[in-house]
């Protein structure tokens, strides 16, 4: 309470929070006694003579009566410290009959007390004297304990709740619920409960052990009786799971009790949903073993194929009193005998009949001896008491059969006639349970037993027992729904039989109801205990109904006449007809809340003794194992409480359910039987949130007529210690005696405790803790829990008093018909949404007012968006429903279900008797929505508790701010559904229906002439209808009957409006907008212009938001926009466009135009997504267009430009084409590639895209590659194809897709041929090389056919001159002079390169798409700033769209964009720095594809190795793709220089400064020496080898070496072997043989580790140690790329050697030629580079001509020596 005024910390102090009050009984003179701490009590717990305090801080006080501390008190002893639990912050305290506990903050667990019974969790001492630990070990090992949450103790064991919601427990008895707790076969279950040895001696289980049957569900509260307990679980959801390996499909995996699963024509009926696993031990006599349920060996017979088998191991047992014969035999059928004289027969049984009842003596007898569910309280009442449904409950599973020794059958089981055997019959009796034994099935009747006659009442119910026990529980407990009065009396009265015994007063009543309560409590079916529950439906296994199961019923042996029973006529009665809507959210209400709010839908199971009936299944057996109480589901249960023998359930309607002993009025009513949940009887409005139960008496704290809590007492009036004793005596029997209560009195003295928080009871006691009233904090907390529990009573008794007999009303669904049914369920399941989180919410401030009590645990404050949300849509689910007049369809069947008084609607709605049913409906489902205003006024006045300036007081006045604008923003929206709702009625009937939505709302409109259309016809006659969604022109000429005759919707998310200047007229427009129409309104005043364009600019505001701008987040001073965005995202689809037609785009808008992103679909399927610009498709953007064949489509992925393809893009055809490159105006325009695959045709179509379609080469085009040069579709200028097929490859020029002029042809067989094309075809002069270089050289016709005069060279020199014909390679015709020349080494050389296109010619489109991309109209045109602006653009735009794509962008690639968007200095003086950020710029640029450069780059690459791999790895195409590379450099400089204007031009020079960071290339002496003083300034000389080589070269470097590689292939092999002989000798032979002069020979080398100073001798069979690192450093060169990378390893070689010759000579040395070059010829041979000429030729054809003449170039020139040397070279 910090922060209260006037220091309300000093005032809530120990006497003002947390008082103990304890009493006994309920007497007007009582004085509750005050316990005094001095710190306030969180919580307190009662035993029987003794009890527990926990108070603030974690102390633990006890008080009472204590036998087991040391000294022993004698009396009862006052609160007094327990000083073992000082030091440890105890959280949670609990006390049972003779023992304690106390859990810790660490989940830790202490135990005190008695512990005779092991209930301590210790072995060996009868009593604990002290707080000791109890561990709950996990099966991990001993160091693994579960932290505990809660404790609950009673007589002779414990329960612990663990942290993972699990239940564990100790001591001895079946309460405890452990599978090892069943008693041994020497022991035996006594009476009284306890579990005994063989020897008679107790057998504790003192360890605790987890209860296993509870494993897996998510327990929430444990509580103890005397010998029984209680868990209070949360539902699970549908439950689905395998079995074990061996039980059948259609059986438990462990009980194997059958599931049914059965449908007719009508239903699908499941029997097994919510099957549960009952354990059951019948308690026997002294020196008798317990007898579980089944025990007996006896089992039915299955005598037809199609009955369910009943499952092995739970045999039916034989009768009582009679034994099974000896062998397994079939037992004799049981004899009727008449009643005792004296007995007074059964009513409805006509004299002289003997009944087929039994006596009342003989049913008390077999009613203890009855198993599970049969077993209840003697019979009592001698009449039938109604259900909670309103019927008369009859005897479904209980009517038995008596015979001469009181032996009694159920006929659950009709005895069963074998056909194999007509004489021998037999009879199975089975335990009434959840798992009833099927009826036999060994005639199509049932048969009638010897004896009298069954009258047809009883009949009928063997009849009803036999189907129920043929499909299980589920079936009985539908059967329960129907009025057995009402059945009777339907299916009898054409014979005037008699309603038999199921009439009031029948003797067996009691025994009738108690056999119903007990299978209603435990049965598998999912009962329901509400009067509205009652109208269940009927529904009967689909099986009966088909015919296998039809059943016939003998009404009495002197009628021969049966009745034949249909199954569906069953249904017809019992089963309502309407649609099935969820009243009660099963999965919590608002996603996310779940873990914040306490659950709703849970279960209550108990386990353990149940002689008082305790455990609430409807009998008094013990239960080893946890039970489902299933009466109790669906009952909304939030806390349990157990007293010695009663139970108690507070559920969150504020009810309490009450079940056990109840001899002295402690379950608060006096009905019968007691062995099931009942509902305690309180007065009307009296709420309760709280309940204790003690030995012999329950408290309940309640809701009043005011705020503070009042306190009830149910049970018996203690006079003393000694009254209290002897009570407990008298518990043992049966008698109530004593003073005690009959139902739950107010205790006087409640008034004078102060607020009650929350009560405990035990022994004979009661305990409460209550607070004083602190500035009024106090009772506004209490004031908020009693509100919300009010609220919910109230909306419980709308669902079940008015929604549910709407719902379930024979008309409902014909009169609202589809839309408005489904509005309905959606409104309904609103509804259900707030119910359900009413009821959380209320039984979440109840647990808080019993934990804390403060601000932490309110979650209006903390949590209230999941309340603002959750009313925010029921609001507009009322809103929807009521627009669309669905109160007014309502109101038929609400006058059905309530009459025309409509007395319960008034009732429930507190609305005035006048007005139709419709303003009652509309009336009664707004009702919640007022509580929302009572949220805002708690929350005020819990924050005038505080001081203004506390943070307290600012958070609870902000959520008391958001509540309070919800609510009037929810009554806006109301009203404007109470407006449309009215426009509705008086609008034109026709178009309402088109027009009508549910979530529509009107705005304004113009039926006073206030608006009309400018331009309009003399007689038109227009109406502007504003809704929240759309702007609605109706349309229409006057005079006419239906003036209205066509209308046009205007979407507001795709509406713009502006104002017309009223400057040059008089008129007051305003221009509206729409994607496919423009038009004028004219307005008749100024102040309706400014009033519909206010309103059509906040409603499209509105439009755009979705709901609106939120009214919880809008501040005090906040408004709405003036003008909704201009640009904006928006669906809208197209109707009048012929281009759109019917199209739908969603994206961004600009002034009714697509304008940004967004996607465009068509009806056909086309789809395009990416920019728009003004309405067309402008940008970056994919479209897609399917085709004929299924999963067949085209695709286009690149530029758009006013609606068409422009840029690059790439088209995917639907013939397996793949275009990529550049388009224009829709079509192929510019540099491209077509790659073509597919050897198939396709007949396939699509429809074009926007831009036109592109069509491909061919539709069955065989595999090729064209790149090259397109114009308006069509292949022009230069280019490449790769005929795949044929194996040729093509690079020339193409007019018209057709090969026109110069080119060159290479095949996959060697030949080459270069010259003339003309219509597509080889025409005129060329030269054809074969691949042993045959060469001719002349004219041609066709593709490798020679046609006139021409010369043919043979390999060896020897040529033809003449004329030639005929196709190369398939023999020619000559004529003409053969020539043999005298000197074979002068040969003719080949006459290639003349007559291909020139390298300057090639691929001039790629360089024009980079200068157009760089601005420039023409290579060098505009100015260089433009083009560096226009590069920045680029690339930002390109981040941009990357940054979607973040597989594609990554980190590295947006630093590089980044730093590339920065615009560098581009003019100036050119320094050598300036030169090295230009070379670091370029290096960037041409690593990112997105930059023009690097565009370019990666395009000339793609071409480069398109021409010249595969097919193109031809040896004569070296010269031009050398010449190729250097046409690259030259355009490139161009380009850069254009960038940078003041770099200079080719063999420029750039002054070197000293400190230059990139000393390269030089113009220096040839000497090793350093430069002379009068030496010239070094300078560096700019040229493109220099500056775009190293970044081009390595891209192209594998086609080019290759290319050289097989042009010296020869030479190549020359040189290799002569290296690889060479190489052989060892380093001193080798170094002779070159001529190495012996003072270079040295004579050791370092080993390998120099720093020792070793050195190892060179011996003449040493090899490759000479010279090892100038060796390895030349060996590099087969690792660089560019010449000027490879001139460097030259060098440094060089300078390996004459280090390692200076350190042998140990002084300077200057090389002379002579002596320099045998040495660098040995490490030549021994760095074995294997393509060391096309190394050579490489350097020598791409150097830079500055480095030729100088010191690199000298170097270079030693090592192309060598090279010849070792070709030549040879070994004598």
């Amino acid at each position: 309470m910090e922060s209260v005024k006037n220091s309300g910390e000093q005032e809530a102090g120990p006497g003002e929070r947390g008082l103990a009050h304890l009493w006994r009984g309920y007497a007007c003179s009582l004085a509750p006694e005050r316990l005094l701490l001095s710190r306030p009590v969180v919580q307190a717990s009662l035993g029987t003579r003794h009890g527990l305090l926990l108070v603030e801080g974690g102390q633990v006080y006890s008080f009472g009566v204590s036998p087991w501390k040391q000294p022993p008190s004698p009396g009862p002893r006052p609160p007094a410290l327990e000083p073992s639990l000082s030091g440890r912050r105890v959280v949670s305290v609990a006390t049972g009959s003779s023992h304690c506990g106390a859990v810790t903050e660490d989940g830790g667990v202490h135990m005190w007390g008695a512990n005779g019974a092991g209930q301590c969790g210790l072995a060996g001492p009868a009593s604990i004297p002290n707080p000791t630990p109890v561990a709950l070990l996990l099966p991990a090992g001993p160091a693994h304990s579960a932290p505990v949450l809660e404790l609950a103790l009673g007589h002779a064991h414990s329960l612990a709740l663990s942290a993972q919601r699990e239940v564990w427990a100790w001591g001895r008895g079946p309460q405890l619920g452990l599978l090892g707790s069943t008693p041994s076969s020497g022991g035996s279950v006594s009476s009284s409960g306890g579990s005994t040895s063989p020897s008679g001696g107790p057998a504790p289980s003192w360890r605790p052990r987890r209860v296993e049957h509870l494993a897996g569900r998510h327990v929430l509260q444990v509580a103890c009786g005397s010998a029984h307990s209680l868990a209070l679980v949360r539902c699970q959801g549908p439950r689905g799971g395998g079995r074990g390996p061996g039980a059948p499909l259609d059986a438990c995996g462990r009980c194997h009790q059958l599931l049914y699963t059965m449908t007719d024509r009508e239903d699908h009926v499941i029997i097994s949903d919510s099957h549960y696993c009952p354990l059951g031990v019948e308690l026997t006599e002294e020196g008798e073993e317990p007898r579980p349920r089944g025990a007996s060996p006896a089992r039915s017979l299955r005598t037809s194929p199609s009955k369910p088998r009943l499952p092995e191991g739970r045999a039916a047992e034989t009768p009582l009193g009679v034994a099974a014969p000896a062998g397994g035999g079939v037992a004799p059928p049981p004899v009727v005998a008449p009643p005792p004289a004296g007995a007074d027969p059964a009513p409805g049984v006509g004299d002289g009949a003997a009944s087929p009842y039994p006596h009342e003596n003989a049913v008390r007898e077999y009613l203890r001896r009855l198993s599970d569910h049969a077993l209840i309280e003697p019979l009592g009442h001698d009449h039938m008491e109604p259900s909670d449904h309103g019927l008369i409950e009859p005897l479904g599973h209980a009517h038995m059969e008596l015979s001469g020794d009181a032996q009694l059958e159920p006929l659950s089981h009709a005895h069963i006639e074998n056909p194999d055997h007509a004489q021998t019959q037999q009879t199975a009796t089975a335990e009434l349970s959840s798992e009833p034994a099927p009826p036999g099935h060994g005639s199509p009747l049932p048969a009638r037993p010897p004896g009298p006659a069954h009258h047809p009442g009883s009949a009928l119910n063997s009849l009803v027992t036999s189907c129920a026990s043929a499909v299980g529980e589920r079936v009985a407990s539908t059967y329960e729904a129907l009025s057995l009065k009402k059945m009777m009396h339907y299916y009898l009265s054409s014979s005037g039989g008699p309603a038999g015994c199921g009439a009031p007063g029948c003797g067996g009543g009691a025994a009738l109801e108690e056999s119903m309560q007990a299978r209603k409590s435990s049965s598998t079916g999912d009962i329901r205990a509400e009067e509205a529950e009652g109208r269940r439906r009927l529904s009967l296994p689909g099986l009966l109904s088909q015919g296998r199961y039809s059943v016939s019923l003998l009404a009495s042996y002197s009628s021969s006449h049966a009745w034949l029973f249909s199954p569906r006529l069953l249904r017809k009665l019992g089963r309502p007809r309407g649609p099935a809507v969820a009243l009660t959210q099963l999965g919590g209400c608002i996603p996310g809340s779940q873990e914040l709010l306490p659950p709703l839908q849970t279960e209550v199971w108990s386990w353990g003794h149940g002689g008082r009936g305790q455990l609430g299944h409807g009998d008094h057996l013990a239960r080893l194992q946890p039970l489902c109480i299933k009466s109790l589901n669906n009952k909304e249960v939030v806390r349990v409480a157990a007293g010695d023998h009663h139970s108690l359930a507070l559920t969150a309607g504020s009810q309490v359910f009450s079940w056990g002993s109840n001899s002295s009025g402690q379950l608060g009513h006096m009905e019968s039987p007691t062995t099931v949940p009942r509902l305690a009887k309180f007065s009307e409005g009296i709420r309760v949130w709280d309940v204790a139960a003690g030995g012999s008496h329950s408290v309940f704290v309640a809701d009043g007529d005011c705020v503070q809590p009042i306190l009830y007492y149910s049970g018996r009036q203690e006079q003393g210690e000694e009254g209290e004793e002897e009570g407990e005596e008298g518990e043992e029997g049966e008698e109530k005696a004593g003073v005690y209560t009959q139902q739950p009195v107010l205790l006087p003295f409640c008034m004078n405790l102060g607020y009650t928080s929350s009560v405990c009871a035990g022994g004979g006691r009661c305990l409460s803790l209550s607070d004083r009233n602190v500035m009024g904090f106090i009772a506004g907390l209490h004031e908020v829990a009693s509100a919300e529990r009010r609220f919910y009573c109230r909306l419980t008794a709308i669902k079940t008093g008015a929604l549910r007999p709407l719902l379930e009303a024979e008309s409902l669904s014909p009169t609202l018909g589809a839309v408005l049914l489904g509005l309905l369920q959606t409104l309904v399941g609103g509804f259900s949404l707030l119910y359900t989180l009413t009821g959380q919410h209320s039984a979440s401030l109840t647990s808080a007012l019993r934990r804390g009590r403060d601000l932490q645990a309110l979650l209006l404050l903390n949590h209230a968006h999941i309340f603002l949300d959750a009313y925010r849509q029921y609001c507009t689910y009322l809103g929807n429903f009521h627009v669309m007049g669905g109160f007014q369809a309502l109101s038929k069947p609400a006058l059905e279900v309530f009459g025309k008084t409509l007395d319960p609607l008034l009732r429930l709605s507190e609305s005035p008797e006048e007005g139709p049913a419709s303003d009652h409906l509309m009336a009664l489902f707004a009702l919640p929505l007022g509580h929302l205003g009572e949220y805002g006024r708690l929350l005020l006045k819990l924050a005038t508790c505080y001081e203004v300036s506390s943070s307290e007081y600012q958070r609870l006045h902000s959520a008391c701010s958001q509540f309070e604008a919800l609510t009037l923003h929810l009554k806006k929206r109301r009203k404007e559904a109470e407006y449309t709702h009215h426009f509705w009625k008086s609008f034109p009937g026709k178009m309402t229906d088109s027009l009508r939505r549910p979530g529509r709302r009107l705005v304004c409109e113009s039926s006073n002439k206030a608006l009309s259309l400018l331009n309009a016809s003399r007689f038109s006659v227009n109406w502007f209808i504003l809704f929240s969604d759309a702007l609605v022109h109706a349309q229409g000429v006057a005079p006419s009957k239906n003036i209205f005759s066509t209308h046009h919707v205007f979407p507001l998310a795709t509406l713009w409006v502006e104002p017309i200047s009223e400057e040059n007229s008089e008129q007051y427009g305003l221009k509206v907008i729409s994607p496919e129409e423009t038009f004028t309104l004219l307005a008749c005043s100024p102040i309706e212009k400014a009033k519909w364009l206010r309103a059509i600019n906040q409603t499209v505001d509105l439009a755009l938001g979705g709901a609106g701008p939120d009214p919880v987040t809008l501040s005090p001073g906040a408004g709405q926009k003036a003008e909704p965005p201009i640009s904006r995202t928006a669906s809208y689809t197209f109707h009048k466009d012929a281009r759109l037609r019917e199209a739908t785009y969603e994206g961004r808008w600009l002034a009714g135009r697509p304008h940004g992103r967004g996607v465009l679909k068509w009806p056909d399927g086309r789809i395009y997504t990416g920019s728009f610009k003004m309405g067309l498709e402008d940008g970056y953007g994919e479209f897609v267009s399917p085709t004929k064949n299924a999963g067949i489509q085209e695709q286009y992925l690149g530029h758009w430009k006013e609606g068409r393809m422009h840029g690059a893009g790439t088209y995917r055809y639907s013939s397996g084409e793949v275009y990529e490159g550049s388009f224009r105006d829709g079509v192929r325009h510019g540099h491209g590639m077509l790659r073509s695959g597919r050897l198939t045709s396709s007949s396939s179509s699509s429809p074009p895209p926007p831009g036109g379609r592109p069509s491909p080469s061919s539709s069955s085009s065989p595999p090729s590659v064209f790149i090259g040069r397109w114009v308006a579709d069509r292949k022009a200028g230069y280019g490449v194809y790769d005929d795949i097929t044929r194996g040729e490859k093509y690079m020339g020029v193409y007019q018209e897709n057709q090969r026109q002029g110069s080119g060159v042809i290479v095949t996959q067989f060697g030949l080459y041929y270069e010259g003339t094309f003309k219509d597509n075809k080889m025409g005129g002069t060329g030269v054809l090389v074969a691949e042993d270089d045959t060469t001719y050289e002349g004219e041609f016709s066709e593709d490798w056919t020679l046609y006139g005069k021409g010369v043919l060279t043979m390999p060896n020199g020897d040529y033809l001159e003449g004329s030639f014909s005929g196709e190369w390679g398939s023999g020619l015709k000559i004529s003409g002079t053969y020539h043999k020349p005298f000197d074979p080494e002068r040969r003719r050389p080949l006459p290639l390169g003349r007559l291909c296109v020139c390298a300057e010619d090639k691929w001039p489109s790629v360089f024009e798409e980079c200068w157009a991309a760089l601005g420039c109209m023409a290579p060098g045109q505009g100015p260089p700033s433009r083009a560096w602006e226009g590069i920045a653009v680029a690339l930002t735009a390109s981040r941009r769209h990357l940054q979607d794509s973040p597989e594609v962008m990554t980190r590295s690639m947006s630093r590089t964009l980044e730093s590339l968007e920065v615009i560098p200095q581009h003019s100036g003086p050119i320094t050598m720095e300036r030169y090295t950020k230009i070379r670091l710029y370029l290096i960037k640029a041409c690593d990112s594809p997105l930059h023009p450069l690097g565009r370019l780059l990666e395009v000339l690459v793609a071409v480069y190795r398109m021409t010249y791999v595969g097919v193109g790895a031809n040896r004569r195409l070296l010269p031009q793709a050398v010449s190729e590379i250097k046409s690259y450099l030259d355009r490139l400089f161009t380009i850069v220089r254009f960038l940078f204007p003041d770099l200079p031009e080719e063999g420029g020079v750039i002054p070197e400064t000293p400190s230059s960071p990139l000393p390269q290339e030089k113009t220096s002496s040839p000497g090793s020496g350093p430069p002379a003083p009068h030496s010239p300034r070094p300078v560096r000389v700019v040229s493109s080898s220099s500056l775009l080589l190293p970044l081009l070269l390595p891209r192209l470097y594998p086609p080019l070496f290759t290319l050289y590689a097989l042009c010296g292939e020869q030479e190549e092999d020359l040189y290799w072997d002569c290296v690889l002989r060479l190489n052989r000798q060892p380093d001193l032979a080798l170094l002779a043989f070159l001529g190495v002069l012996q003072k270079f020979w040295p004579s050791s080398i370092p080993v390998s580790l120099p720093l020792l100073g070793e050195n190892q001798q060179i011996l003449s069979t040493t090899k490759d140690a000479c010279f090892a690192s100038a060796v390895e450093t030349l060996q590099q060169i087969s690792t660089t790329f560019t010449p000027s990378d490879k001139l460097k390893v030259i060098q440094l070689t060089f300078e390996e050697i004459t280090q390692e010759v200076q350190s042998l000579l140990r002084a300077d040395f200057l090389w002379s030629m002579d002596d320099l070059f045998p040495v660098f010829l040995y490490v030549v041979l021994r760095a074995r580079i294997r393509n060391l000429g096309s190394e050579v030729r490489l350097i020598e054809d791409l150097m830079d001509p500055c480095l030729q003449h100088g010191e690199h170039g000298i170097m270079f020139t030693t090592l192309k020596a060598c090279y010849y040397q070792i070709q030549h070279e040879k070994i004598t």
